[in-house]
């Protein structure tokens, strides 16, 4: 898998935040070489239980249990996670790792943000 940057991780975060999912995904599946898991706001009849989103291998979706789910960039990229380790042929990616790569997304997006507003206030000074 690519090691990406964190500017590349901190847009990806803003096209969530922004409630460009589909697009935040079509741009993760370019720069890993990987098809685009398509996304749903619903449940699954064997996961109806699921406290937020799942991601299903056969069917290549993410189904988020909500639309406030559906912009949370942390669930996203967890299940997220979930789709590539599948395509990698190890979907056994534990849970704990699909936190940690969404973790490192949200930490790169704080980070440039609270950059961007240092800049903007040196520059007021």
């Amino acid at each position: 898998m690519p090691d990406l940057d964190d500017l590349t991780k901190a847009k990806i975060v803003a096209l969530i935040l922004d409630k460009k999912t589909e697009q935040a995904l079509e741009q993760l599946s370019i720069l890993y070489k990987v098809d685009t898991p398509q996304i749903a706001v619903g449940t699954i009849k064997k996961k109806r239980r699921t406290v937020y989103a799942v991601y299903v291998v056969q069917e290549k979706k993410i189904y988020a249990l909500n639309s406030d789910i559906f912009y949370n960039p942390f669930i996203i990229l967890h299940e997220y996670y979930h789709h590539i380790r599948s395509k990698f042929g190890t979907h056994r990616g534990s849970e704990k790792h699909a936190n940690m790569y969404a973790q490192q997304f949200i930490d790169s997006y704080v980070s440039i943000v609270e950059k961007l507003h240092q800049d903007r206030s040196m520059k007021s000074k």
